[in-house]
């Protein structure tokens, strides 16, 4: 308290304390946000359930998007900040209850993002070899939590597939299963990742969307990409191109969609080739049955017709396509963090300009930023716009007085320690990071995925052995 008894503004010696829930982009975009200004003082715990940073640049983004993966460099820069700590491995709801974290800091930042897939709702969608973007995603980019057993299992003996939705992701899993062993054999894949999909021969590859071509979300890089594998020929039906008015003025309005259809168009012309993967996408389809006894055989596909307003609705027309594994990407919401409210609509935090809003009214010291906050929308870079929305907002609070500095509390980690917590801090990921490099040097490529929790920590350990 200061000498008239009102909570003290944030000051050199007394600065405020910011936890930040989520070490993807969206958590450290806030942290560098919070630590660029020198308006108001602030430290900041970067607290992530994962031993490792980067969220969905580590476990998001394809491996073979090497470019794309690298931003994680300089993502790193904020995680080195003598203000920002990184504390990994530490589940908030599990390891500290929220109104025990809040104790502890001034404010707090929710960007633990949007974790479940949405559900197509059609019979036979639990069938072994149906599997959401999501698992697979988690299984070939190292996470963790990867079902590895069941999608390797969904993954036997695979010659076709479905992909349900026109979005990057869609793109993305289409793109991996039709690479050859030799291109994916660089990227920082496990190894028994590499394993299995050297094993899997996959012939067909249908990229499924319920609407046209003009209503697509897929970004014209990822969408080019596809005609650039090795082993692949992308086939497009010319049907699909034949646009009706309003597809036509929405082709006009926006360079992305035009974009979209002259790459489709110039697969067009396309047949399938001796030995290569036919990856398909078609468009005006949407699937209304999963077909199969002990696991998934096809799609009963029915024929869309989309209206002005880009409405898909079904025409009668249905047909059904031969699958061995079918993965849906039809989007994804976020999971209720206990005691923080969440939309069941939206998925997202109800929120004013990213301060968090508990019956209708901002609560203080809470905020929410990323796919929790806005729902799962935009790129990587989207991120740090809407971080700045919210940093902005309890800055605010801060200079208006809403946001004040507490008493004296215990040190979070050592809190963490004694409740039997593991945190994983910025140099024992440093010991992860160069454990992967050194895994990678022995396979010939700059680096392979540590993906066991276990064998992760195992690597802390060792590291701090050798100290």
């Amino acid at each position: 308290m200061s000498d008239d008894g009102a909570p003290p503004s944030p000051s050199g010696d007394h600065p405020l304390r910011v936890a930040v829930v989520g070490a993807g982009p969206a958590g450290i975009y806030a942290a560098e946000a919070l630590t660029r200004q020198d308006t108001v003082p602030v430290v900041v715990d970067l607290i992530d359930r994962l031993p490792t940073p980067f969220g969905l640049v580590r476990h998001g983004i394809a491996p073979d998007h090497p470019k794309m993966r690298a931003i994680r460099d300089t993502l790193h820069r904020t995680l080195d900040h003598p203000n920002v700590r990184f504390v990994g491995n530490v589940e908030v709801g599990a390891d500290i209850a929220l109104q025990d974290l809040r104790r502890h800091v001034d404010a707090v930042i929710y960007t633990y993002g949007a974790a479940l897939d949405r559900h197509l709702g059609i019979d036979g969608e639990d069938l072994p070899g149906s599997l959401a973007a999501t698992e697979l995603v988690a299984w070939y980019t190292g996470h963790p939590d990867a079902d590895r057993a069941r999608v390797e299992a969904a993954l036997a003996a695979v010659r076709s597939v479905v992909v349900v939705g026109v979005g990057n992701v869609a793109l993305d899993v289409a793109r991996v299963l039709a690479r050859t062993a030799e291109e994916l054999e660089q990227t920082d894949m496990p190894q028994h990742v590499l394993d299995v999909l050297a094993a899997t021969t996959v012939e067909e590859i249908t990229v499924l969307g319920r609407r046209g071509p003009a209503q697509a979300t897929f970004t014209t890089q990822e969408l080019r990409e596809l005609g650039e594998l090795d082993g692949a020929t992308v086939l497009v039906d010319p049907a699909d191109l034949e646009l009706d008015p309003g597809a036509e003025e929405r082709a006009a309005a926006d360079r992305t969609v035009a974009r979209n259809l002259a790459a489709l168009r110039g697969w067009a012309d396309h047949t399938p080739q001796p030995g290569m993967t036919n990856l398909r996408l078609r468009f005006f389809g949407r699937p209304v049955r999963l077909l199969g006894e002990d696991r998934v055989t096809g799609v009963e596909v029915e024929r869309t017709a989309v209206d002005g307003d880009g409405r898909a609705t079904g025409t009668g027309d249905v047909e059904v396509l031969p699958a061995d594994l079918v993965v849906r990407s039809v989007g994804y919401r976020g999971i209720p963090l206990p005691g923080l409210p969440v939309d069941e609509r939206t998925g997202t935090v109800p929120h004013d300009d990213g301060r968090v809003l508990r019956d209708g009214r901002a609560s203080p010291g809470e905020y929410v930023a990323g796919w929790i906050k806005r729902g799962p929308s935009g790129v990587i870079g989207t991120n740090k716009h809407d971080a700045r929305e919210t940093v902005g907002s309890l800055l605010g609070d801060a200079a208006d007085g809403r946001l004040t500095v507490g008493g004296p509390v215990g040190d979070l980690v050592e809190e963490l320690v004694a409740r039997g917590a593991q945190p994983v801090l910025i140099d024992d990921w440093r010991a992860i990071d160069a454990a992967e490099i050194a895994l990678g040097a022995t396979y010939g490529r700059p680096r392979t995925t540590l993906h066991e929790r276990e064998s992760l920590l195992a690597a802390v350990r060792a590291a701090t052995a050798r100290i």
